[in-house]
């Protein structure tokens, strides 16, 4: 049976590195590639990274019920899940790897069930993840308070993840998330 893993967190938090890490494990996970609204950065690319969709063309989708999960994380900047996506790497034989928001990881383990693992990368501290932000150098100062904001609110859906996962070394964080992303898909 093919399964999901989700991997949330506040921007910041290590997510994706982890997710990186995992996706070059031999643990038969795809990449669940999420559609969003907001621009291209740096070097980013359709169909890699994001599905990048007008909001016209996003909000189309929404219409026509394409979506497992969506929101407007900022204002105009939409994420989603397609259904198609989902289909697709189940189709190949795949289990889903799933880098996504907190609200967008809590949605789609309301709708997998038993089928998804949900894990909640955990920050050391708020000055951790601000710097962290800080050294990407992809942020304003207006976004970088906005992310930081949104992450004190964030922190407090830890509880309601599967694992939750302190990335405070991120080897030590990487180790730990492919023993436990194992062990649910070997159940």
């Amino acid at each position: 049976m093919s399964k999901c893993i989700i991997f949330s967190a506040p921007s910041g938090a290590g997510k994706t590195t982890i997710v990186r890490y995992l996706l070059g494990c031999n643990l038969n996970l795809e990449f669940s590639i999420s559609a969003c609204s907001r621009n291209k950065r740096g070097n980013e690319y359709h169909g890699r990274d994001y599905y990048f969709l007008s909001i016209h063309e996003f909000k189309k989708k929404v219409d026509n019920n394409e979506f497992i999960e969506w929101e407007e994380v900022y204002e105009d900047n939409f994420y989603g899940t397609l259904k198609s996506e989902i289909d697709r790497i189940w189709g190949n034989g795949k289990h889903v790897i799933f880098d996504v928001d907190v609200q967008g990881g809590i949605n789609l383990k309301k709708y997998f069930g038993g089928k998804a693992l949900s894990i909640f990368v955990m920050p050391p501290s708020i000055d951790a993840l601000e710097k962290r932000l800080r050294d990407r150098n992809t942020e304003t100062e207006e976004s970088l308070k906005r992310r930081v904001d949104k992450a004190f609110s964030e922190l407090t859906y830890a509880t309601q993840f599967d694992v939750v996962l302190l990335n405070d070394d991120l080897e030590t964080a990487c180790i730990e998330a492919q023993k436990t992303v194992a062990a649910f898909l070997e159940k």
